[in-house]
């Protein structure tokens, strides 16, 4: 309870009255102690060394780097801060020239937009501002030229500004959990941007200057509405991890070929009845999922990606009916899963794979290897598909040698009769 000056001045009359009693004086005892506690204090002294105090708390919470020390000063994780507050905390993070600021699920849930002065940070290097219920960003946020890593998760944004394209330092951006339909075409000017998620959004297309992002590594747009991507995806020379699945897309651009340093590309759950046949050119290929789409056919260039180590081509149903004849030139492939397919047959190289590990058909109807022998483990399919191409080329090679004997006779029976007899 805070107490005016006037109820201090009437206590302390009270005290120093001729007709106080000592059960009067023990009934104040609380309130005085509770005048302590709240910070008035007559004693100039007291006030003086009180104000050094807070000046103390003060400097070294704004010399702090990180400004989640400085929240938890108050009542720990658990306050949520108002839109004042957080005008409040971005001033002081400005003034401090603190490097980070850490609002993770810390805004109140009224509080949809952030303060235009947060554009004054322009020497924070991290924020995180996820699992908030922000629907736009302030323009001014172009003001953050230091930023490298950007954390918006779980928020409720509709679109970005265009003044977002001026984060040119911003190597790490996550956008997952959003409604967002598009990007600003400011955005290809992020071509420092190595990690980009944009994962459980709306989108329906990737713009292209999505091309522009030379430096990108990771490029996550799982669970969108996807149903194309651009041909300039070809242009991210640098990308490694392309993550696509639960979407709607039923083509793939031959321009995926163009991505040499490649090494994960999944696509599960979505439509797609044929692979390009540029995806051979992929030599950093280690791991393609395929799953649960409308397969018909695996290009034989795929086998030219002789990096791959898992390879999951499951529960394309009715649709995948063989496998590529030289896949055993994926001499490298540890793991593969055909479960859920049409495939009667393995090809006749299969026995080249000497390092698969992991073999899965279930409900294929498999009968070369018969199901007994794809129980008993990888290695063993690959041994019996040895044994049966050498069983299979000991009945093939007689069978040419007596044609070939049939021929000769027949042909000097034809042509030097003397010599038959």
């Amino acid at each position: 309870m805070f107490h005016t000056f006037g109820d201090l001045i009437q206590k302390a009359s009270e005290l120093v009255s001729g007709d106080t009693q000592i059960n009067k004086f023990s009934t104040l005892a609380d309130p005085f102690e509770k005048i302590e506690k709240d910070v008035v204090i007559i004693d100039e002294s007291l006030v003086k060394k009180k104000e050094e105090e807070q000046k103390k708390n003060d400097f070294e919470a704004e010399r702090g780097s990180s400004v989640k020390g400085f929240l938890s000063a108050g009542n720990e994780s658990c306050e949520k801060l108002s839109l004042m507050k957080v005008a409040t905390l971005v001033e002081n993070c400005a003034k401090s020239g603190a490097t980070t600021l850490e609002l993770r699920g810390k805004l109140v849930d009224q509080m949809e937009w952030l303060p235009v002065s947060i554009g004054k940070l322009s020497e924070v290097t991290e924020i995180d501002l996820s699992e908030n219920r922000i629907m736009a960003l302030p323009t001014t946020i172009e003001g953050l030229k230091a930023l490298t890593k950007l954390d918006l998760h779980s928020n409720q944004l509709i679109n970005l500004p265009n003044s977002f394209g001026e984060l040119i330092s911003l190597t790490h951006l996550d956008l997952h959990a959003n409604q967002l339909k598009s990007l600003p075409a400011s955005f290809g000017n992020l071509i420092n941007l190595i990690d980009l998620d944009l994962s459980s959004n709306v989108f329906t297309h990737l713009p292209e200057i999505i091309g522009n992002l030379s430096s990108l590594k990771i490029l996550n747009v799982e669970t969108n509405k996807l149903e194309e991507l651009p041909y300039t995806i070809g242009n991210c020379s640098s990308l490694s991890v392309l993550k696509l699945d639960f979407n709607e897309l039923k083509a793939f651009p031959e321009a995926i070929g163009k991505l040499e340093m490649l090494e994960v590309l999944t696509l599960h759950y979505n439509r797609v009845k044929r692979l390009p046949s540029t995806m051979g050119n992929l030599c950093n290929l280690k791991e393609l999922d395929v799953s649960f789409n409308e397969l018909e056919l695996v290009p034989e260039n795929l086998c030219f990606a002789v990096n791959l180590k898992k390879l999951n081509l499951a529960n394309n149903f009715t649709d995948l009916r063989a496998l590529p004849k030289s896949i055993g030139n994926l001499e490298m492939l540890e793991e593969l899963d055909i479960s859920d397919d049409q495939i009667r047959a393995l090809p006749e190289s299969f026995r080249f794979l000497s390092k698969l590990r992991v073999f899965r058909a279930d409900e294929t109807p498999l009968e070369v290897p018969p199901k007994e022998v794809v129980k008993l483990g990888a290695q063993e399919v690959v041994q019996y598909m040895a044994d049966f191409v050498t069983k299979s080329d000991a009945k093939i090679l007689p069978s040419k040698k007596k044609k070939k004997k049939g021929f000769w006779f027949w042909f000097c029976s034809i042509f030097c009769p003397q010599q038959i007899q």
